[in-house]
């Protein structure tokens, strides 16, 4: 049987890979996708999820609008590295398929209700508003809850948009720590791993070879999103940090990690959002999170290649 997952996102290009990925994949089935305010306001991230499904050819896909700002904090953006539509590089036509009426909340919400527990995975992408929001309103759905796998934060590489945070947590900080301490199984891929995923020449060469609009999208996308961080860093190419999370559903062996204790810093301006991960296990508190840690990258783009070109 499939596995089910809800992915939760705030597409950004590496969200739309992700969503790409995980339609490709027949080991998933995708119950639906809830969009959230992160990388650039809800009114894009809704839309850009819509214009991603059509490219999978899947216009039958549920596409539900969350939370448009973070539970008490303004809501910070990241046009600076997506661009002004958070998808910017190829034009892409204004999505026909429809978004749904029900707020995201309300959906994670019923679908966890509904299904036997222990049978869905959450699969956020972006800021954590919409789960934490999810888990304040219905605290039962949490212990019904499978499992999260989730892209944020970081250990080693520390921050991305302050020097000691990432963008996903410092966005929605209070949610973070929230979904952290909520006592689901938790996987996260943090800066660390997704940092080895890069879209070298090669990678994003292979994508262009599939002779696809899938392929050829992705391609365009990645040459894109990778200027920044071929400026920021001095690396050859660009991290594609989100797909990370549905390789992991898929190729598990892939990731190497350790199962550490992990907080959220809510309180310090000068550390706010800063996943504060146990990696030595210096402290007594209890172990909530496996904390990944490294990536087998040619394996990664290997099946990142061969599942894309199915679509």
């Amino acid at each position: 049987m499939p596995r089910q997952i809800i992915i939760d996102t705030d597409p950004g290009q590496d969200d739309a890979v992700a969503i790409l990925l995980a339609l490709a994949s027949p080991e998933l089935e995708v119950l639906g996708i809830t969009a959230v305010a992160g990388n650039v306001p809800l009114a894009l991230t809704q839309k850009n999820a819509r214009i991603v499904c059509e490219l999978a050819g899947r216009s039958d896909m549920a596409v539900y609008a969350g939370c448009d700002a973070p539970l008490v904090r303004k809501l910070v953006t990241a046009e600076h590295v997506h661009g002004k539509t958070g998808l910017d590089g190829p034009q892409l036509a204004d999505p026909v398929m429809p978004l749904q009426a029900e707020h995201a909340v309300d959906y994670i919400i019923d679908t966890l209700r509904s299904a036997p527990s222990g049978t869905i995975t959450l699969c956020p992408l972006g800021p954590l508003t919409n789960i934490a929001q999810a888990f304040r309103k219905a605290p039962d759905i949490i212990e019904r809850v499978q499992e999260i796998v989730l892209m944020g934060g970081a250990y080693f590489e520390v921050g991305n948009i302050t020097p000691a945070a990432e963008f996903n947590i410092y966005v929605d900080p209070e949610a973070a720590a929230e979904v952290f301490l909520a006592g689901v199984p938790l996987v996260v891929m943090p800066l660390d791993v997704t940092h080895k995923a890069l879209t070298t020449q090669a990678r994003v060469d292979a994508f262009r070879a599939m002779g696809t609009r899938v392929g050829d999208m992705v391609a365009e996308w990645t040459n894109f999103f990778e200027r920044f961080d071929k400026e920021k860093y001095g690396s050859e190419g660009a991290p594609l940090h989100d797909p990370c999370v549905i390789a992991y559903l898929l190729q598990p062996e892939l990731f190497t990690g350790r199962h550490v204790n992990v907080v959220v810093e809510t309180g310090s301006e000068l550390t706010l959002g800063m996943t504060v991960a146990d990696w030595w296990r210096v402290t007594d508190r209890a172990p909530n999170a496996m904390f990944m840690g490294d990536l087998d990258a040619d394996g990664f783009f290997a099946l990142l290649t061969d599942r894309l070109a199915r679509l």
